[in-house]
């Protein structure tokens, strides 16, 4: 299968998961709108989302790939499906004890880490509490589900790890749905979500369980012991998580500054699903597709290989970034407008607040996703130190921005902190890529990288001028109808400038696009 048809095949499960995230944030913003049970669920949510994807997708995407890879390489599946199964004994041992350590710790950690601001209301801090306690053993669940990710990935069998996060969208859309049917009150709906949560961390498990025995990798229970194996993959996967899910530290940060304005914790949180669109179907393809396949590269010593992958893996992630970013960026208000503008949501007035954040988060987009296609050169190479030291060095500029900005303007303050601090982590990664003789930028990356910048800019000049045009369409007052079909317009529109441009000036090739999708990696 081509570089090409990987990225599509997880971009689209990741698709389908982004489209139905929308539908579900649509209906979560006219159930409970910006208020106490909102932000509530959403601190209590990030909290085992976030270590998911610190402990499970990024140390396992980071740590474990490279050396499964190995396994493969070396001593065949045999080899690889004993690894897995030493790692699967002291992983699963480890789950339990910190499910159980974090369930009795809760509430000091919901009043020092995950919302301290909610301690001055007694009761939005209990449910806060009470829905983590329920939600928390999401996250062994989906560590565990990681690793079956990471195995499928590295057999390169991709559909079956990107199509199971659909299934956390599907059933809470199914609560809401009775939660509407059946009249519950806000309480109620936040509950019901969170014991959704729980359930479909249990079937997301499910699908990459079966699918790794349908691959032919069919794990036993041992007892947990420290091989080297084990030792090796502890050493890489700490420094990994954090840096793997650096984009997930700031937001955590975030959310606990933010936990002392109302709103804040919910308005963060719309924003930061509508910019996650764009950033899991391109971003998380490319990492997940980029990571097994140029630890095999460099494995079996193909350094051309590994050069192409990494440079045709950040023209592709720039190709449909840099056009996603701008229209985000310009068409910020109509877009929550249309997506969110309803119910509660509409009666609290939050649409003002949550274009902001949403527009500058589209700053920091391409960053976010750039992240995710240079940090596989580092894992890849076995080396998660140096990451992770710049991953430290951005979350201090995000908690000194956001610490600033946060009591002048808000909201849109910690947005500011995270993608200056995005940011400056590609500028990191980059560099140092460069000094080692990791990256290679070829004839094709520095010709069509310019290119592809000037037609973006004329997308975004388009689609200026078309908010004018639109305006009656797109004011407030208007029918949803109107400014639906008014925001396609100009999305198409934008679209076709785009494309057109890009191809118009060089900055694609369609002739190379072909040849990428045929050809075999």
């Amino acid at each position: 299968m081509s570089l090409a048809k990987k990225f599509a095949t997880v971009a689209s499960g990741t698709l389908m998961s982004r489209v139905l995230g929308f539908t579900r944030e649509m209906l979560m913003a006219a159930a409970l709108g910006t208020g106490p049970v909102a932000d509530a669920f959403y601190a209590a949510f990030q909290f085992p989302n976030t270590f998911r994807r610190l402990f499970a997708e990024g140390a396992f995407n980071a740590a474990f790939v490279p050396l499964f890879a190995k396994e493969i390489e070396q001593n065949g599946l045999d080899g690889a499906r004993r690894f897995s199964e030493e790692v699967f004994g002291v992983l699963f041992t480890v789950l339990l004890v910190v499910t159980i350590a974090m369930e009795l710790a809760m509430p000091v950690l919901i009043a020092t880490i995950v919302a301290p601001g909610f301690a001055d209301d007694p009761a939005k801090f209990a449910l806060t509490k009470s829905l983590a306690i329920i939600m928390f053993p999401y996250l062994a669940c989906m560590s565990l589900a990681a690793m079956m990710a990471g195995m499928l990935n590295s057999l390169r069998r991709y559909f079956a790890a990107a199509v199971a996060p659909v299934f956390l969208n599907i059933i809470l859309i199914v609560v809401l749905a009775a939660g509407w049917q059946q009249g519950w009150d806000a309480s109620a709906i936040g509950y019901g979500l969170s014991w959704g949560v729980l359930a479909a961390g249990v079937v997301q498990l499910a699908i990459v369980w079966v699918a790794a025995r349908m691959a032919g990798i069919r794990l036993g229970f041992t007892r947990p012991k420290m091989t080297p194996n084990v030792k090796r993959l502890l050493v890489l996967a700490l420094p990994a998580a954090i840096t793997g899910g650096i984009t997930q530290i700031n937001q955590l940060i975030g959310t606990a500054i933010a936990s002392t304005q109302n709103s804040a914790v919910s308005s963060l949180a719309l924003a930061d699903r509508v910019y996650q669109l764009p950033l899991g179907v391109v971003g998380i393809a490319v990492a997940i597709v980029l990571l097994p396949e140029l630890a095999r590269a460099l494995k079996s010593g193909n350094d051309a290989e590994a050069t192409s992958l990494q440079n045709r893996s950040v023209e592709f992630s720039l190709f449909l970034t840099l056009p996603a970013a701008a229209g985000l960026f310009v068409l910020a208000e109509p877009v929550v407008r249309v997506l969110y503008e309803r119910g509660q949501f509409a009666a609290n007035g939050s649409t003002p607040l949550v274009a902001a954040v949403l527009a500058i988060f589209a700053l920091g987009l391409p960053a976010f996703v750039l992240i995710k296609a240079f940090t596989p050169g580092y894992f890849a190479r076995e080396d998660t130190r140096t990451p992770m030291i710049f991953a430290a060095i951005s979350v201090a500029l995000n908690i000194t921005i956001a610490l600033i900005l946060f009591p002048r303007i808000g909201a849109p303050g910690i947005a500011t902190a995270s993608a200056a601090a995005g940011w400056l982590n590609v500028v990191m990664l980059l560099t140092v890529l460069v000094r080692r003789g990791h990256w290679h930028s070829d004839r094709g990356l520095v010709k069509r990288l310019p290119r592809l910048l000037v037609a973006t800019l004329l997308m975004g000049a388009g689609l200026w001028y078309g908010l004018d045009w639109f305006g009656a369409q797109l004011a407030p007052d208007s029918a949803f109808i109107d400014q639906a079909w008014a925001l396609g317009l100009l999305v198409i529109g934008g679209g076709v400038i785009y494309i057109l441009a890009a191809f118009g000036l060089g900055g694609a090739d369609l002739g190379i696009i072909r040849r990428s999708i045929r050809r075999k990696a």
